[in-house]
């Protein structure tokens, strides 16, 4: 039976209008995105054989296009289209965190943080430059490789907060094991980096080790 036969309170497009997406489950919501099953199958039944075999939506929106099209009833079509999704959900977050953008909430921070750096298969260490009403300047990625006193450059650090007038500074790096705890090399960057930028009147709010799927906070663990 196909959707358009199911109960119009359990059709996936109605219940997204009467109660809004987040009521949703996955497969629901990649049969919208999908709008048609194939044969012998709805597009929710698709939908939940694609969050089956790539066991969630993050591997599903990073797979290449020859692990789609194995999945019967999709193409290239719907890889194109899965793409475009996970670029506009980069982009929605990158406006979060647009020039000029104050900082009001912790979460999306995070979040842009997360999308922006969890996948990369090695380290890198990132920065996020605020003026005094803790507005976003500019977001750069300066070093990577291993996180370590010997690739991390405190006054290059310096430098680049003085040329964009930051008054203030978040610190991010990402682990590509998924751990997102910090390591001593980790601790020891933040105090030297921290204790430059004082030097020259810029404050360190905080910095989030970027895990595979959570970030941890210098700030909020008393780290910093």
């Amino acid at each position: 039976m196909g959707i358009k036969d199911w109960d119009p309170a359990e059709q996936p497009r109605e219940k997204l209008l009467s109660h809004g997406a987040g009521c949703l489950s996955d497969a629901e919501l990649l049969a919208i995105f999908l709008r048609t099953g194939c044969k012998g199958k709805s597009a929710v039944e698709l939908g939940q054989e694609l969050i089956d075999h790539f066991k969630g939506f993050r591997d599903l929106l990073s797979a290449e296009s020859s692990s789609i099209k194995t999945i019967n009833g999709l193409g290239v079509a719907k890889y194109v289209q899965l793409k475009a999704v996970m670029e506009m959900a980069r982009r929605y977050l990158s406006e979060c965190l647009a020039r000029g953008q104050q900082l009001t909430s912790p979460a999306d921070t995070r979040n842009y943080l997360l999308l922006r750096m969890r996948d990369y298969p090695h380290e890198v260490f990132a920065c996020l430059f605020l003026d005094n009403k803790h507005r976003v300047i500019a977001y750069e990625e300066m070093f990577r490789g291993t996180i370590d006193s010997a690739s991390v450059y405190p006054r290059e650090i310096v430098k680049r907060a003085l040329e964009h007038n930051a008054a203030a500074l978040i610190l991010a790096h990402n682990h590509p094991s998924g751990v997102c705890e910090p390591s001593v090399a980790d601790r020891s960057i933040t105090e030297r980096i921290a204790a430059a930028l004082n030097l020259v009147d810029i404050r360190l709010l905080d910095h989030l080790v970027v895990g595979d799927s959570n970030c941890l906070s210098f700030a909020e663990t008393g780290l910093l």
